[in-house]
């Protein structure tokens, strides 16, 4: 998927389908010279529909088709005939979308489940046709009720996507080169940072289990801020249950960066999450030291993950390149996304 092709915020108007008029008419028919009022009820507007369908992954659609307007109702006729309802406007959406009202910010609706429905606005009723009004004291009224008008506002979409594991990590750390190794997902991977600038999905098969990792674009200090676009890309977080940390050793071997170091940078990445949403603190979380086979040393790999093990972690070495450490982090994944 190209990068312009990832869409996770948008606005969009709707409006549900003004309801028809009732009919005002008096039944004419030989040797009937009073036949009374056979005026027909106008039939109901269409309403606009929000479908959450498990195969988009992108607000794409909606982002370039802004206004979705049901249709009107038919007008009433004569002899009792009621007009037809109109038809209602399905507007699919990908699962995990937020809907809130524009004005007023309210979060109206969550799609998070394939086929769930919301009506996002409903038509208006139809008007009643004269043959309704009529009683013991007036016999042949005249008046008829006009279509009511649909309900209409601006929405505000946001898309948190929904996987099992989400990857986090400073820029070009190796999250999509492991994304690509373990799924059938194609990120585009490449030696400079933020390569990827959306998140990317793929679907892991361990035997008898399945789980959706998530490649979550690299994160910097200020991410909680908007720094880099951090703020955007911390809310594809949210809702995922397990959280691996991809750190990169290369700083520590190198000496290029004094301030970077795989214990500094879970250290930021921790006050990310916590600064952008408190609960993300309690999330399970994995720790991995990524590119081992940079470092296949074991001196050199216990210097890079002392930091790490004074802190009461316990960091993974992991290879995308030749696949050490894989097999066992996905069965550590598996297992944990299982778990209840």
């Amino acid at each position: 998927m190209a990068t312009t092709d990832f869409i996770d915020e948008c606005r969009i108007f709707v409006r549900g389908g003004d309801g028809g008029n009732g009919c005002r008419s008096f039944r004419r028919e030989k040797f009937v010279p009073r036949g009374g009022p056979d005026g027909g009820n106008g039939g109901r507007g269409g309403s606009v529909i929000f479908r959450a369908q498990a195969q988009l992954s992108t607000l794409l659609d909606a982002h370039y088709r802004k206004h979705h307007r049901a249709q009107r109702g038919a007008h009433g006729q004569g002899a009792r005939k009621n007009g037809r309802g109109g038809e209602d406007t399905i507007v699919d959406l990908p699962l995990g979308t937020l809907v809130r009202d524009e004005e007023s910010g309210e979060l109206l609706c969550e799609l998070l489940t394939d086929g769930q429905i919301w009506v996002a606005a409903r038509g208006g009723p139809g008007g009643r046709g004269n043959a309704c009004f009529a009683t013991p004291t007036d016999r042949a009224p005249v008046h008829f009720e006009p279509g009511k008008p649909g309900k209409e506002r601006w929405l505000q979409l946001e898309l948190k996507v929904l996987a099992d594991v989400g990857l986090l990590g400073f820029p070009n750390a190796g999250k999509s080169t492991l994304v690509s190794r373990v799924s059938a997902a194609r990120p585009k991977v490449a030696s400079y940072p933020f390569t990827t600038l959306q998140p990317n999905l793929g679907m892991v098969e361990r035997g008898d289990a399945r789980f959706v990792i998530a490649d979550i674009p690299g994160l910097i200090p200020g991410a909680h801020q908007g720094a880099g676009l951090g703020d955007r890309f911390l809310r594809h977080v949210e809702r995922t249950h397990i959280l691996v940390h991809l750190l990169d050793p290369e700083p520590v071997l190198s000496g290029a960066d004094p301030a970077r170091s795989p214990a500094a940078d879970h250290a930021a990445l921790r006050h990310e999450l916590c600064a952008y949403a408190a609960e993300l603190a309690e999330r399970p979380e994995i720790v991995c030291l990524t590119k081992a086979d940079l470092v296949p040393d074991p001196e050199d790999r216990k210097l890079v993950a002392e930091e790490l093990r004074a802190r009461g972690l316990e960091p993974r070495w992991i290879s995308s390149a030749t696949g050490e450490g894989i097999d066992a982090l996905l069965g550590e994944l598996a297992r944990a996304v299982a778990a209840p």
